[in-house]
């Protein structure tokens, strides 16, 4: 991956933003032969987060010459449980999902996004028709024949597809005239790392209270991160406890199960909301990760799908050059928006009624909570079904 002369060539495709789904984006499309322009600056990680990378989210990055890089930095994932923790009149049995039931050795391997970055970032490297732009796009706009593009730094270009992965403010959607439905959750997210006494067993232990789930996931050695959903007040007031008191808390909150807690640098608060724009292409632009689609962190699901986006985004793309076509083309767009639309609802759908009926006072609702869970812990054809559903969707088609 070079750096760009002055000039202002066009380029078959551009990828606007260079978090994790952009960066598997660029590398997915140039890796497929397809001459791409990477539009982000180089900057460190900014936060402490993980993500659960399920199985096919990392068969295809080893497919990306980039799971190699960072294997030894993450943490199999071979136990789920599910425990409801609510002081409520009708609670749900505890779920446990093992690997071994659907014959895989893991569900997925648990990884610090920094460092899957770095990993991304050496591949990128790599690429000789990936070629990087240290800078941000300050306009986006789309034409009939070709997007423009203008950096903060005044380099203008264009390219016949742009990829928008620049997140929840997405200038490339707003030049794609795409409209977004967004919803406040009433809830954050406070993230951290801590070290233990127990070991975890390679498991993750979800807590599901009245204010949202409290997610102990492994990491490599004693070591495991923690995504805790709770009022916006309480998310703050945590964070600014000491180190001791907010082991403490963490501690209580998991019943122990980790043994003493010792909390990591670093500890970080995110309001929750549910956002779904209207399309997800349009004019030459097609959405991928945050800019497509946002989610609260329940299962693992979002940079798990903004993934997908970028799987599925490049094979069409190669696809539709191989037989001759403009990857900006109307059809080109449709086959992405197509491929996966029913990933996106269905996943935004389920996270969404997981999270409602967690958070409801509503009998019905509590009950009908329940009834799943049973279902599930009771019921093996239906909890591997959903286990390997949970995993990659098996319907993803074209």
């Amino acid at each position: 991956m070079t750096e760009p002369r002055p000039a202002s060539p066009n380029h078959r495709t551009a990828v606007v933003g260079g978090g994790p789904a952009g960066l598997a984006a660029a590398i997915a499309l140039a890796q497929a032969g397809v001459e791409t322009v990477l539009i982000a600056r180089r900057s460190p990680y900014a936060d402490n987060r993980t993500t659960a990378m399920l199985g096919g989210s990392v068969d295809f990055l080893q497919s990306l010459d980039v799971w190699r890089r960072c294997a030894d930095d993450a943490a199999a994932l071979c136990t789920m449980r599910l425990v409801d923790d609510t002081r409520r009149l009708i609670r749900s049995p505890e779920v446990k999902f093992s690997s071994d039931e659907i014959g895989m050795e893991a569900f997925g391997y648990n990884i610090e996004n920094r460092l899957l970055m770095v990993a991304m970032e050496a591949r990128a490297a790599e690429l000789p028709n990936l070629v990087r732009i240290n800078d941000e796009a300050q306009s986006v706009v789309a034409e009939e024949s070709s997007v423009i593009i203008t950096t903060k730094d005044g380099q203008t270009l264009t390219a016949d597809l742009v990829v928008g992965a620049d997140g929840r403010h997405s200038l490339c959607r707003e030049a794609a005239g795409i409209g977004v439905k967004r919803r406040d959750l009433g809830q954050s997210a406070l993230t951290l790392n801590v070290t233990h006494t127990r070991p975890h067993g390679n498991g993750s232990t979800e807590f599901h209270t009245e204010s949202g789930p409290c997610v102990f996931v492994p990491l490599p050695g004693e070591r495991s991160s923690v995504v805790w959903v709770v009022k916006p007040d309480e998310a703050v007031r945590l964070k600014n406890l000491d180190d001791q008191a907010l082991a403490l808390a963490a501690e209580r909150q998991s019943h122990s199960i980790l043994g003493k807690l010792t909390i990591a640098p670093g500890r970080h608060v995110f309001p929750l909301a549910i956002e779904n724009p209207d399309h997800l292409a349009a004019k030459r632009i097609a959405l991928v990760g945050e800019s497509a689609h946002v989610l609260p962190p329940i299962g693992a699901q979002g940079l798990n799908m903004g993934l997908r986006d970028a799987a599925d985004l490049a094979e069409i793309v190669r696809d539709a050059l191989l037989m001759g076509a403009d990857p900006g083309d109307g059809a080109v767009l449709q086959r992405y928006a197509r491929a996966r639309r029913a990933d996106v609802f269905s996943r935004t759908f389920a996270v969404d009624m997981a999270n409602r009926t967690l958070l409801s006072d509503f009998l019905p609702a509590q009950s009908l909570r329940a009834a799943g869970m049973h279902v599930l812990n009771t019921i093996g054809p239906i909890r591997r079904l959903a286990m390997r559903e949970g995993l990659s969707p098996s319907w993803r088609g074209r």
